[in-house]
């Protein structure tokens, strides 16, 4: 990331945060055997604290989210998930009475530091949504094409990078013959692909995505979570989903979040078969949640 785009001013990375381990981590970057291989930290959560008013609803989260590596986010309804993913790309704060503390680094650098301008972090860790949302009176390619509007960034060849994303969301060979219809005429699948593509259009570096399947029947669901697999290789990817299934089959990194807690963090495989914490085996298992 080219901290001089992001920040208002320059941003001094030479005393970043210390990066604390996560709590209930067994995943060593010294251990060259693991599945998931060993990856670098893209954005790393330290002390982070969400609350809303007084009420603290994510409480002290220590977390690294791999670069180029797929992270899945699970626990029960309400138990900060969402609020976590928000605070990755400063979307928390724009809520009334709204408030962060601690730290988030993305390489290296403090987006919540004051010099750092919230919309242009926004441009470098876009977002996806639960339900898809393109925009209603926008045709499907002003629909990809509306975040580079909207910041005012120029771009030399409109159509070639409309055909690109679109390409990358695995929907062009869909919609590339009726690219002034308007986007909310696609099917539910379709728009959700269409919100990826409008978030690749602005070249992110990550990606969250906060349940983007559950609005959709599992055909639609299945292409998303191919387009997650591929999009994997490019992005670094954090993914909150209610699906431990779904979960299992697209991350590579999976955290247990319960009432605002970080309970484990661990690869993927090893969290769903040896969890460490009772809690954690607790939630996979069905015993709550």
């Amino acid at each position: 990331m080219n901290v001089t785009g992001m920040a208002r001013g320059s941003l001094d990375a030479s005393e970043p945060a210390a990066e604390a381990a996560p709590r209930g981590a067994t995943t060593s970057d010294d251990d060259d055997s693991v599945a998931a291989g060993s990856a670098p930290n893209k954005m790393t959560a330290v002390g982070l604290y969400a609350l809303y008013g007084s009420s603290e609803a994510i409480k002290g989260i220590d977390l690294p989210i791999r670069d180029k590596r797929v992270t899945a986010i699970i626990g029960p309804s309400g138990c900060g998930k969402s609020t976590f993913v928000r605070c990755l790309n400063r979307m928390h704060e724009v809520i009334p009475g709204a408030s962060v503390r601690g730290n988030v680094l993305l390489d290296g650098n403090d987006i919540y530091a004051a010099d750092v301008d919230p919309v242009r972090v926004r441009r470098y860790v876009g977002m996806v949504f639960q339900k898809p949302n393109p925009f209603p009176t926008m045709s499907i390619q002003d629909n990809v094409l509306a975040g580079l509007r909207l910041n005012r960034i120029r771009i030399n060849d409109v159509s070639e990078r409309v055909e690109k994303v679109l390409r990358q969301a695995a929907l062009w060979d869909e919609v590339k013959d009726i690219l002034d219809r308007a986007g909310t005429s696609l099917s539910g699948g379709q728009q959700q692909r269409l919100c990826i593509a409008r978030t690749l259009a602005m070249e992110p570096e990550v990606i969250l995505m906060d349940e983007p399947c559950s609005a959709l029947d599992p055909i639609a669901t299945a292409r998303i979570e191919e387009l997650i697999h591929e999009l994997g290789n490019d992005y670094t990817i954090a993914i909150v989903t209610h699906n431990m299934q779904q979960a299992a089959r697209v991350s590579h990194y999976t955290a247990f979040f319960y009432m605002g807690e970080l309970i484990e963090y661990n690869e993927t495989d090893t969290l769903f078969t040896q969890p460490t914490q009772t809690r954690t085996e607790e939630y996979i298992t069905g015993r709550f949640g």
